[in-house]
């Protein structure tokens, strides 16, 4: 007789993991995000921390680099509107390379941290222990199509917030479950977007809704802790008799407190994101028995994705 499948109560197939295998709830979502951290912190908050400081570095940089063109753009709130314009024209140059370069080393570090808390996320709802070393090896093959990946989801979305800003929240939530099929099926970059369309068809408002609920807690969270940097920072100036001027020492402990907030709340949005896809799943092609089969297979069993 073949083996008996794993069998399912009125809770589902249990909780091997983060979530229950079942149908999920909004506070299993948002619950399972935080169980996720607390599994695994040193692993998901010290690369988070790591990320947050590179680019927290190269922000501080370019801020600091490029303060006197700003300041030159600002400084003479008697100048004309000519002069203004001049100003702006002489220094746009500085400020467009140095935000481009910003930008690059940041898609970079979001592209790595992005997958490497999906991978990270695909174990820890099969309860199965996971290292640096391991997430590494199942992202590497993938960083390069998730880097195009993002690069066409901000494209498309950017796209459709210049013709109309609905346009654009409304292609942000129908692919935004294109990453982890891109990172946990092995999608291509069109298959993965295809892949979000087809999962969030049907639940476009209910995913919109938990993705901006995520947001709102994210934005608070974030704003509880870069609060107090902040302050710290504006007067750093103030006692360093520089009141009109921005100081080293300012910028520095204000993108410090951006620093933390980022380690802390960037993993609890990207795995929000995972989570709802595996809830699309479970809910669309009963992903829970498969995922219930797999958790029972031990640590190097094949992939339940």
């Amino acid at each position: 007789m073949p083996p008996a499948g794993p069998r399912s109560g009125p809770d589902g197939y249990g909780k091997p993991g983060v979530i229950p295998l079942r149908p999920l709830q909004v506070a299993d979502i948002l619950g399972g995000a935080i169980a996720t951290i607390r599994r695994y912190p040193a692993l998901i908050l010290g690369v988070s921390a790591a990320v947050a400081v590179v680019t927290g570095i190269v922000v501080l940089a370019i801020r600091w680099g490029l303060r006197g063109q700003l300041e030159t753009i600002s400084a003479d709130a008697d100048a004309t509107a000519e002069e203004q314009l001049d100003a702006l024209r002489e220094n746009l140059p500085a400020i467009l390379g140095g935000t481009a370069g910003g930008a690059v080393i940041t898609l970079l570090a979001t592209t790595f941290l992005t997958g490497f808390l999906t991978v990270v996320v695909g174990e820890a709802v099969l309860g199965r222990p996971i290292g640096f070393a391991a997430a590494l090896a199942q992202l590497r093959p993938r960083l390069l199509p998730l880097l195009g990946l993002i690069v066409v989801y901000a494209l498309i979305v950017l796209v459709g917030i210049v013709f109309c800003v609905v346009p654009g929240i409304w292609l942000y939530v129908l692919f935004g479950l294109a990453t982890p099929a891109l990172v946990l099926e092995r999608q291509s970059i069109g298959g993965a977007l295809s892949r979000s369309r087809d999962l969030v068809s049907g639940s476009w408002w209910r995913i919109f809704g938990i993705l901006l609920l995520a947001m709102v807690l994210a934005i608070l969270v974030s704003s509880v802790i870069t609060f107090p940097f902040g302050l710290v920072g504006n007067g750093y100036s103030t006692f360093s008799g520089m009141e009109e001027s921005v100081t080293f020492g300012g910028l520095l402990v204000t993108e410090i407190g951006e620093m933390i907030a980022s380690t802390f709340v960037t993993p609890f949005a990207g795995i929000v994101t995972v989570l709802l896809f595996t809830d699309q799943r479970i809910r669309k092609e009963n992903l829970h028995t498969q995922l219930a089969r797999e958790a029972g297979a031990g640590p190097y069993g094949q992939p339940g994705w």
